[in-house]
């Protein structure tokens, strides 16, 4: 494999510490020539758009590794039919997990999941990025590890609300709870394998993100159940999963695949609901067994 200088884009000068002297912060898509691995740490909506301007400077055959966790909304296209559609010549793949930046840049122990669509590719690739401090685990399903960073950030807005609006630590683990059975059923609705769901990008994913304010969803559905606006929540950082819930809960209908908090998250980032309405409609709604 052809080593060329690292180059990054300015986003990440937010982290704690300097960049390694092998990191050149740029803007220059052409710098893609060089690149047989690329990291596409775009925002999930922008990543059409991104990687469209970028398709006359990948190389072919070049690994694209999707950092990105979303669903587009309107296509309702997941992340690695997008870099397909787009960039037909390049390999897509998956990073994703239990993961927050400051962390991994800290050099504090991570570890995720590298989804590849075959074995030989993904251990490749995870030799690429493995260290004492940041373990990469193996996977071929790239639709499963898609699925759970997707929607483990809609989820993540909800269990946020709860602990914003003080409704206590039991309601906030109730609502991971059933969260994963809604993440269970929309990925065997599309084919992602259980212990995919079960592992780091899944269940993993979603014990994080549900449970800390350096979530950004998290952080953002905190500040909507303190009674903040949905833009002074958002307080101009990304928050991937208000995009994400109504291609989440669009795509769950299309399968008859039953999401009641994910629609709730929807139904309050959209303006059509309130907070306090919202919760009461999940208490009402009738008692079921617990599958």
């Amino acid at each position: 494999m052809r080593r060329a200088r690292k180059r990054a884009a300015p986003a990440g000068r937010g982290l704690r510490g300097a960049l390694a002297p092998s990191v050149e912060p740029g803007s220059d898509l052409a710098c893609l020539r060089d690149a047989d691995v690329v990291l596409a740490a775009t925002p999930a909506q922008a990543l059409r758009e991104i990687a469209r301007a970028a398709a006359a400077f990948s190389r072919e055959g070049a690994d694209w590794l999707i950092c990105a966790k979303g669903i587009e909304r309107g296509t309702h296209a997941f992340l690695s039919d997008i870099v397909a559609a787009e960039l037909p010549g390049a390999n897509a793949s998956v990073l994703s997990g239990p993961s927050f930046a400051e962390d991994i840049a800290a050099g504090l122990p991570t570890a995720i999941t590298l989804a590849a669509p075959d074995a030989d590719r993904a251990e490749r690739l995870g030799r690429l990025f493995d260290s004492p401090a940041f373990r990469l685990y193996r996977s071929t399903d790239v639709r499963g590890a898609e699925i759970g960073g997707a929607a483990k950030n809609v989820l993540a807005i909800a269990c946020g609300i709860a602990a914003g609006r003080k409704l206590g630590a039991s309601a906030v683990a109730a609502l991971t709870a059933r969260g994963f059975a809604e993440l269970s059923r929309f990925g065997r609705a599309f084919g992602a394998h259980p212990e995919t769901l079960m592992g780091l990008s899944g269940l993993g994913d979603l014990v994080l993100t549900c449970s800390s304010l350096q979530s950004r969803n998290f952080a953002f559905g905190h500040a909507l159940g303190r009674g903040l606006s949905l833009a002074e929540a958002a307080g101009g950082k990304l928050a991937e999963g208000a995009f994400t819930a109504r291609a989440l809960v669009e795509l769950a209908a299309e399968r008859n695949v039953e999401m009641p908090i994910c629609a709730v998250v929807d139904a309050i980032v959209s303006g059509q609901v309130g907070v306090d309405a919202a919760i009461e409609s999940l208490l009402m709604r009738p008692k079921k067994s617990e599958v």
